[in-house]
């Protein structure tokens, strides 16, 4: 069965990226050929040909975006949210190995199935809300970024705040930023309206957005800012979608996408906002920004404890997304202040939980100990992300702990007036002079980190206890050694001593038998007979003869001390019941530790399969005439 993938998620960052990971571990666990398409920040990568989605059998779509699904016409698809593709991707695949998933008809869909792919469809509001943030999100990015130079090395210090002189180089500058921000509102609106309408709600969201953005239209100082926008944008989307649903004659169908549905969706949005919701609106946002503008002493850092609460809650998701599209706002209306405790909040939990595994190895296993460094890493680019590994893994620990570091955090960065120009966070902001009161910024963020680091140290039990005492069965074995994250290439966990380039056995069993005594001598098993066990066992659930002259049988056991492989060659071929009927010649027996089995097992499989279907690689390996020569071959696998 061959499946194919389609990852994205809101802002394109993390979560499409970590799905589209998951999905492709699913996938070689459960047998299944897979190809993921990532829709991401920087655009599509990976993308499928026309040949790929001929082939497959399949198509999952985990994204809380739209995608475009003409392409796939008469495949089986199954629609799902992004976490799902992070949380739950073998239950994904299984729908479609137990025939569950029906085929995508985009034309010939009847009014039950609509209703039914609906119902599996994740909060809708929320997708729509989030496919407008994610277009929007850059303008505010560039906007908040431009304006932050052009005031950092450009303004001047008055008695008024910083001002930039009219003559100068860097008030162009400044007037580019603020020409971004003008677009935020008309995007997030028009996107809002793609995602419902598809193509035909864009130009009447942009429209009704912008008439929410400018409050001129309804005699108003201020217009009705986000919040007008999200109106605008779910108004549009949706008149333009109930003008689609009209029967109209055949001749007027080609001109219904880019004419009529345009026109008259325009209009009604705009002639709405006009005159019946555009100033109430702009009257609740006027006085929402007031009244946060007004905030002091505790009820500043009441909204510092909530927002921080949020942000680092779902990190990334629809709770976390609220405070930030919040935060985003008051930029846009002058409000740096609001930001700022936000920009501390997104990065406490990456880098509380990196410092966190740092400080206590022992609570973590050694895959959550890479994890905590991509974390650190995450963070620094205000990547909230980063966290969710260790959220998901144990939630009931680590999210009361990086809730507690983020709210920290806000609060003192609210209390140290910390200001933030761009709609990001993390010590990026920082370094690109969009943050005042730097100080007390990292001061924030530092206290932030160290409360998540400690608490969910203290909360957390030792994950190692258990293993040690598989440890002492070898002398020479330390931690390192079942670290699969260190198993990079195949000559890790190999050497030439665990090679036979001229294999005696003329049976399957005779052969593994003289592969196994390698690995024996390398010191990688505490007992042979043990491990027979397992490598017998393996074959009789179905033959490790891949077919192209190749086997690679493969065992988990508690008698393997350490990840090995031994490796034969047999000239003349021994008969290992491959489903090519051809007899292994190259022969790779792989041994893993049964409590570190699954990742090195997989890893190490992928290594030798992928470089073996080589045929030149293959012909060779075949023709090495010694052992480092096989060797220096070997050495390319990884």
């Amino acid at each position: 069965m061959k499946l194919l993938a389609i990852t994205s998620c809101p802002n394109g960052i993390a979560h499409t990226y970590m799905a589209a990971e998951n999905l492709q571990k699913a996938a070689a666990k459960l047998g299944i050929e897979m190809k993921v398409e990532t829709q991401g920040s920087i655009g599509v990568e990976n993308e499928f040909s026309e040949r790929d989605i001929e082939e497959a059998d399949g198509i999952i779509i985990a994204a809380d975006k739209a995608v475009v699904k003409d392409r796939f016409a008469g495949k089986r698809m199954l629609v799902a949210g992004v976490q799902d593709g992070i949380r739950r991707p073998e239950a994904l695949i299984q729908e479609f190995q137990e025939g569950k998933v029906t085929v995508y008809k985009p034309e010939e869909r009847s009014i039950d199935e609509i209703k039914r792919e609906k119902k599996k469809k994740e909060n809708p509001i929320y997708r729509h809300l989030m496919n407008g943030v994610s277009y929007m999100i850059p303008f505010i990015v560039i906007g908040g970024l431009l304006i932050a130079i052009a005031l950092t090395l450009g303004g001047e210090t008055t008695p008024g705040g910083i001002v930039i002189p009219e003559d100068s180089f860097w008030k162009k500058i400044e007037l580019l930023g603020g020409a971004s921000f003008t677009f935020m509102v008309p995007i997030l609106a028009g996107f809002i309206a793609v995602s419902i309408a598809d193509r035909p709600g864009l130009a009447p969201g942009v429209i009704g957005g912008y008439i929410a953005a400018n409050g001129s239209f309804y005699d108003s100082e201020a217009g009705a800012g986000f919040i007008g926008g999200i109106i605008a944008g779910f108004l549009a989307g949706y008149v333009a979608l109930m003008i689609k649903r009209v029967k109209v004659p055949k001749a007027l169908l080609p001109i219904m996408p880019i004419i009529i549905i345009p026109i008259f969706a325009s209009l009604i949005v705009g002639l709405i906002f006009v005159y019946v919701i555009g100033a109430p609106i702009a009257a609740l946002f006027i006085g929402l920004t007031e009244w946060l503008a007004g905030m002091q002493g505790s009820s500043s850092i009441l909204l510092a404890l909530i927002l921080g609460a949020m942000i680092s809650f779902d990190m990334g998701g629809p709770v976390n997304k609220v405070a930030f599209l919040f935060g985003s706002a008051m930029i846009a209306e002058g409000n740096y202040e609001i930001m700022g405790p936000i920009a501390v909040a997104i990065c406490v939990p990456p880098i509380g939980m990196g410092l966190a595994t740092m400080l206590k190895k022992r609570k973590y296993q050694p895959a959550e100990q890479e994890a905590g460094k991509a974390a650190m890493t995450m963070g620094v680019f205000g990547i909230t992300e980063g966290a969710i590994p260790f959220a998901a893994q144990d939630p009931l620990r680590v999210i009361p702990s990086i809730m507690a570091g983020s709210m920290t955090g806000a609060v003192i960065a609210m209390i140290g007036n910390v200001g933030d120009r761009v709609a990001h966070g993390g010590p990026i902001v920082a370094l690109l002079g969009a943050v005042n009161n730097v100080l007390m910024f990292f001061i924030a963020i530092i206290c932030g980190v160290i409360v998540t680091a400690l608490l969910v140290n203290l909360l957390k039990r030792d994950v190692q206890a258990d293993d040690e005492a598989d440890v002492k069965i070898g002398e020479n074995v330390n931690e390192d050694q079942y670290d699969q994250n260190k198993v990079q290439k195949l000559t890790n966990i190999m050497n030439e001593e665990m090679m036979i380039l001229q294999l005696d056995g003329d049976a399957r069993d005779d052969v593994i038998d003289e592969l196994i005594e390698k690995l024996d001598q390398s010191g990688a098993l505490e007992s042979k007979s043990k491990f027979r066990e397992a490598i017998i066992a393996r074959e009789n659930e179905s033959t490790t003869g891949i077919g192209e002259n190749i086997a690679i049988p493969h065992g988990k056991s508690s008698a393997v001390r350490k990840p090995a492989v031994a490796f034969g060659i047999k000239q003349q071929g021994v008969n290992w019941g491959s489903m090519d009927g051809t007899d292994a010649k190259l022969i790779f027996m792989i041994a893993v530790p049964e409590q570190h089995a699954g990742d090195a097992h997989l890893k190490i499989l992928q290594m030798l399969s992928r470089k073996l279907m080589d045929e030149s690689f293959r012909e060779q390996l075949l023709a090495a005439k010694t052992k480092q020569e096989a060797y220096d071959l070997l050495n390319t696998v990884q």
